[in-house]
């Protein structure tokens, strides 16, 4: 029988009290499962972590020695006990090394997705189905108006600017996508990184999901020569808001964080609407508990034929 308790929001976040974890807690806690590394999920000063080797080696880069004191890493869809619950990790193609995490307790299947996306991306692994009893979703992109658009249309307008371009994006993740998405479908363009970005990009190769050109940032580089597209992160984007001689563009699924119309660059880690759908027709869930968006447009779209819970 599902228990309507088996996971609970309190101050450090989402709790497990059979396992006595919790799932990406927003403060250090004793026992920490990590679905991924982006900073709003994997924070420092944990006891006890679980997560994959990516997770843990990107953290390791952020934190260094406050990454955990305690780190255990998983193999995805190996299984391991928590107390009480049964843990095992499947991908679930956000970002290099993140997961969803199935939880079984008590002969029911919960599975937690972390942040997810479905569409195709070579620097990561791709999102695994597996069928459980209760699916807790991200909501990010939960609004049947939101549709992401081809990465591979969106991607190629980059071959349209004959200037230099600056283009702003998250550090780990994102970037790296980029990276390879413009080395695939713009070949003319030469791809200049930020300091930051760069280790980030190490551990990516060291793993084998980066192989494709870039160097790191030159200063005469970018003033001499056209054609250079310098990726950034969004720090650094903003304080460019007055940079001249450069096309400002921010790659995004958000609408406001596109510079202006005709430079939008749509491309999302995230779910849109129809593929939140289609993992939820995969899954087969008997109940669907919502996480980091508006659950509201499932509440209404499943009505009667799917019992749908808001947990944040």
């Amino acid at each position: 029988m599902i228990s309507e308790y088996f996971l609970e929001i309190n101050s450090n976040g989402l709790y497990c009290a059979a396992g006595d974890f919790y799932l990406d807690p927003i403060k250090p806690v004793q026992t920490a499962v990590i679905s991924h590394a982006h900073a709003d999920h994997a924070i420092a000063g944990h006891g006890q972590v679980y997560a994959t080797a990516a997770t843990l080696a990107f953290m390791g880069l952020r934190y260094g020695k406050n990454a955990g004191r305690q780190k255990q890493t998983l193999a995805y869809n190996e299984k391991v006990l928590i107390k009480e619950v049964s843990i095992t990790l499947i991908p679930a193609g956000h970002m290099l090394g993140s997961a969803q995490i199935l939880m079984e307790f008590e002969g029911v299947k919960y599975l937690y997705t972390g942040d997810f996306k479905l569409q195709p991306d070579a620097t990561c692994e791709m999102l695994e189905f597996t069928k459980a009893d209760v699916l807790i979703t991200e909501t990010t992109f939960a609004n049947p108006q939101i549709k992401h658009p081809d990465q591979v249309l969106e991607i190629k307008k980059l071959n349209e600017i004959p200037s230099n371009i600056l283009l702003g994006a998250y550090a780990l993740g994102k970037s790296q996508r980029l990276i390879e998405l413009i080395n695939r479908f713009c070949p003319e363009k030469e791809i200049l990184v930020h300091w930051q970005i760069e280790p980030i990009n190490r551990i990516y190769e060291k793993f084998g999901y980066l192989s494709g050109r870039y160097k790191l940032y030159d200063r005469k580089s970018i003033k001499t020569q056209n054609n250079f597209i310098y990726l950034v992160p969004p720090f650094t984007f903003h304080s460019y808001s007055k940079a001249v001689g450069l096309r400002r563009i921010f790659a995004s699924g958000w609408k406001n964080l596109q510079t202006n119309a005709q430079d939008s660059l749509y491309i999302s880690d995230h779910a849109d609407w129809e593929d939140i759908l289609l993992l939820i027709q995969k899954v087969q869930p008997q109940q669907i508990w919502t996480l980091h968006g508006n659950g509201n447009h499932l509440k209404q779209y499943f009505a009667d034929k799917i019992r749908v819970k808001i947990l944040n």
